[in-house]
């Protein structure tokens, strides 16, 4: 590590729906045991990163993160709204199908209407560019472009000479609107230009399609941000995946619609298999780079069978939620426990010391 440089901390959320419940308790709860260790009264997570980069629902914990909002307000988003924003689970038989033609468009016009409505009254009407003026936080977060088909980076000015400062005064609300925007779960996001009086406007769905897990977009921004030389830690953080794998008969490999739940099945399969793909390619690129490059997974335990049947993007039950939170509980005890094996778990250490040195909380810059 260049000894004129402190590492630069990157944070990558992974997106899943619903699951996202369990992302923001999990980083909540492990703040608070090192907030009552340490004798402070909460601690600013958000501000223990230089680069916070989120996809999907990941985007919206991001944010958070950025300008200070405690994740006990982002669970209770989840908690609270969540089965306001998907009102209508995905189909299951051809009757249900039929029905869900028909009145599928209204419920997800009024789940944007939702959601936004959320996202206003948490104050994330502030723009990119303020962000970073005032707290210095870069943010990186992944959605689709319709126009082109292709991948867009809402960006903070971080980066000299990449986005060119396209994205400054975009606010939050409609840039967490267009990297959530899950085909078949939610709407498309129509984002008017925040500089054009012409009315212009791009139309976006979610990031997930392209990049659920975004820590090699974190990786990339980490390398353009930093000098050679200068040490990158990279923590990366999904939604509580599904229970590896599924034996499957070859008499059932034939599946149709209803099997695959009208796609829902196959987005969650494409969230999991993204978390692994992913990070194992940036661990592997991390090894090539010009500077020291450590990407950290947590948690790393294995989610229980047990929890399988509630970890739909959409799923809103009482017992979902609850199950989602008591396993992100469980998780995040057995990290603060982990800090014991630090002298010996490289990884435990640098978790360990990432929560040891992070801010104390003050206030938001609601």
């Amino acid at each position: 590590m260049n000894q004129h440089s402190k590492p630069l901390r990157v944070l990558s959320l992974d997106g899943g729906g619903m699951r996202g419940t369990y992302t923001a308790t999990y980083l909540d709860r492990v703040a608070n045991a090192f907030a009552t260790r340490r004798g402070v009264k909460a601690l600013d997570i958000g501000a223990a990163f230089d680069l916070i980069v989120g996809t999907s629902t990941g985007g919206i914990i991001a944010s958070a993160l950025a300008i200070g909002i405690p994740l006990s307000e982002i669970t209770d988003l989840y908690v609270k709204h969540g089965p306001k924003i998907f009102t209508r689970p995905l189909p299951t038989g051809i009757l249900s199908t039929v029905c869900d033609i028909r009145k599928r468009p209204r419920a997800l016009a009024e789940g944007t209407k939702i959601l936004r409505q959320v996202l206003l009254e948490k104050k994330f009407e502030i723009t990119l560019g303020e962000i970073y003026s005032t707290r210095n936080i870069a943010l990186a977060i992944p959605a689709t472009e319709m126009g082109q088909h292709r991948a867009w980076v809402f960006k903070t000015p971080h980066l000299k000479g990449t986005t060119n400062h396209r994205d400054d005064h975009y606010t939050l609300v409609d840039v967490c609107l267009a990297t959530t925007a899950a085909p078949i779960y939610r709407s498309m996001a129509a984002v008017d230009h925040p500089d054009n009086d012409a009315g212009g406007y791009n139309v976006f769905v979610d990031g997930g399609l392209w990049a659920n897990s975004p820590v090699l977009v974190g990786l990339i921004d980490a390398l353009d941000m930093t000098e050679p030389g200068q040490e990158i830690h990279i923590f990366s953080l999904g939604t509580c995946p599904l229970p590896a794998g599924e034996r499957i008969d070859k008499s059932a490999i034939h599946r149709g619609l209803l099997e695959w739940k009208f796609g829902g099945d196959a987005a969650s399969l494409a969230i999991d298999a993204q978390q692994f793909a992913f990070d194992h390619m940036a661990k592997k690129l991390a090894r090539h780079v010009d500077r020291r490059c450590t990407v950290i997974r947590f948690p790393s335990e294995k989610v229980p069978a047990a929890i399988n049947p509630y970890l739909g993007l959409d799923d809103t039950r009482d017992e979902a939620i609850q199950a989602l939170i008591d396993q992100a509980r469980t998780d995040a005890n057995m990290a603060n426990s982990k800090c014991a094996y630090a002298d010996t778990d490289s990884e435990a250490a640098l978790i360990c010391a990432l929560f040891e040195s992070m801010p104390e909380q003050t206030k938001s810059i609601q």
